[in-house]
């Protein structure tokens, strides 16, 4: 809805897109330092439940708060006012006289607006490194959430319902701030590394220990979690929607805007922990697992930057400004074959070696290539040895062959594979071909298998099908011509 046409609104709702937008202007303002030490003061106040302040009284508070030389306060206080993050009124009660009466000494208070902008603007200022990092240890308490959600909503509790669903809501948006906060700070950590290694290189054991601990807590407690939100869904949503809407006390929310903004955010906790490999915490999973993978790599890269004393980087970037730097043409020219060492071609004569079997007429575009030595071709000079060398015997016969028993190899294991995919691989004997072609399935899932729990799906593909791990109780068995494989924990399926 657009703020400019909420009809009847009033306190922070009367406030416009473009009133809204002002309130930051005292950050970007030739004094904000000054701004940011009054709002401070104002802060301080109203943590002792000052809620309104004289001019005087904001000065009192700043040398309290051993502020920095502030100017006019009263200026300052003026511009706070038009910018509406300060709301001013008249206070007679100071007037000791009729003058002073009539100058109405302005008193001041934060408004609602104004004061979540104040906020906004210390939260940034006040971020830090340990913010970043992903909470493994909330995953039981959300477990036991769940289930506590379940038996409210199963006795009819409404204001358990409505307390549980709440943190629920609470803790999955923190979870997911930290998670969006740690994967930026590692791309920070990415593009800075050439400037500061030694950063990435102090942090780079807790980062790995990290995102592995969390990996696999969360492998752990997702099938738990999904279990969880199905119970809880099988009590009754709408009976759990209307037990959070009528414990609800938000004044201004009528009682279907109340349901719809709980039914919400129920689907949201759904999409999180739900079945599927679309949900957030798969997601959540895979993008630490290539966070895993990410860091690694700039470990590598890192650790070969210092090896050669500078990275390739910023070797690059020198030489982009040697060459922007260059007084002309000719001297970028100098400079690109110091560099590079890239000259005019050499140009070669050599004779075939049976030169009545290609005759000199013929276009060197249609003839058959000649071998060069490779001291000829590097440095120009002829090879020198004792004696003239064996002419290769190349055997079409044979090469012919071997290529025939290749590309039936490849039909048969296309064949196997297509027959694993229709008949399946249990409840049979797979023959020779089926026994390699599953073997090798198996080897390029398990490769892929990139979580150390055993309660999760893996996969790997080749010959035009794909095989997939699931986690089951107990165990699984495949005969084969080979024996018997035993598969513990896992049930396999191929498909197309």
């Amino acid at each position: 809805m657009n703020l400019e046409d909420a009809p009847g609104a009033f306190g922070i709702d009367a406030f416009t897109l473009d009133d809204r937008m002002r309130l930051f202007h005292f950050a970007a303002a030739e004094k904000r330092l000054e701004y940011l030490w009054v709002l401070r003061a104002f802060d301080r106040g109203r943590a002792n439940y000052q809620v309104l302040l004289h001019a005087s009284g904001v000065r009192d508070l700043l040398d309290e708060l051993g502020a920095p030389e502030v100017g006019d306060v009263q200026s300052l206080l003026d511009s706070l006012n038009d910018w509406q993050l300060l709301d001013r009124s008249y206070d007679g009660t100071r007037a000791a006289n009729l003058a002073e009466y009539r100058n109405r000494h302005y008193i001041y208070q934060f408004t609602q607006a104004g004061y979540r902008a104040y906020r906004a603007v210390e939260e940034v200022l006040g971020a830090r490194l340990e913010d970043a990092q992903l909470s493994r240890l909330i995953f039981p308490d959300i477990l036991a959430d769940l289930e506590a959600l379940a038996e409210a909503n199963r006795s009819g509790d409404g204001d358990e319902v409505y307390r549980k669903l709440s943190r629920l809501d609470q803790v999955l948006g923190d979870m997911a701030q930290r998670a969006a906060r740690f994967y930026l700070m590692l791309g920070d950590l990415a593009r800075t590394n050439d400037t500061r290694p030694e950063v990435f290189l102090s942090h780079k054991d807790s980062l790995l220990t990290h995102m592995r601990e969390f990996t696999a807590e969360l492998a752990r407690f997702t099938p738990r979690l999904a279990r969880a939100v199905h119970e809880v869904a099988d009590t009754g949503v709408d009976r759990l929607i209307a037990h959070a809407a009528a414990a609800d006390d938000r004044l201004f929310r009528a009682p279907g805007e109340r349901e719809d903004d709980w039914r919400q955010r129920w689907a949201g906790l759904t999409h999180w922990f739900g079945d599927g490999a679309h949900s957030e915490a798969e997601r959540l999973q895979s993008a630490t697992v290539t966070a895993i993978a990410n860091v690694l790599a700039l470990l590598r890269r890192v650790t070969e930057a210092r090896r050669g004393g500078v990275s390739r980087e910023s070797q690059l970037r020198h030489l982009a400004q040697w060459f922007t730097s260059c007084p002309d043409d000719d001297a970028a020219h100098g400079l690109f074959q110091a560099v590079f060492d890239l000259g005019g071609p050499r140009h070669l004569s050599v004779t075939h070696e049976d030169p009545e079997l290609i005759p000199a007429r013929r276009s060197w575009w249609d003839a058959e290539p000649v071998r060069l030595a490779r001291g000829l071709v590097e440095a120009g000079r002829e090879p020198r040895m004792s004696g003239a060398t064996a002419r290769i015997e190349r055997n079409d016969a044979q090469r012919q062959w071997l290529r025939a028993e290749q590309l039936k190899l490849a039909r048969q294991r296309r064949d196997a594979a297509a027959s694993l995919a229709g008949d399946g691989v249990y409840e049979r004997v797979l023959d020779e071909p089926e026994t390699v072609t599953l073997l090798g399935l198996l080897d390029h899932a398990l490769s892929a298998r990139v979580a150390t729990s055993s309660r999760v799906t893996a996969g790997g593909s080749a010959h035009g099908v794909r095989l997939t791990l699931h986690p089951c109780d107990g165990s699984t068995t495949v005969r084969t011509v080979r024996g018997r494989l035993h598969l513990n924990g896992m049930r396999l399926e191929v498909s197309r």
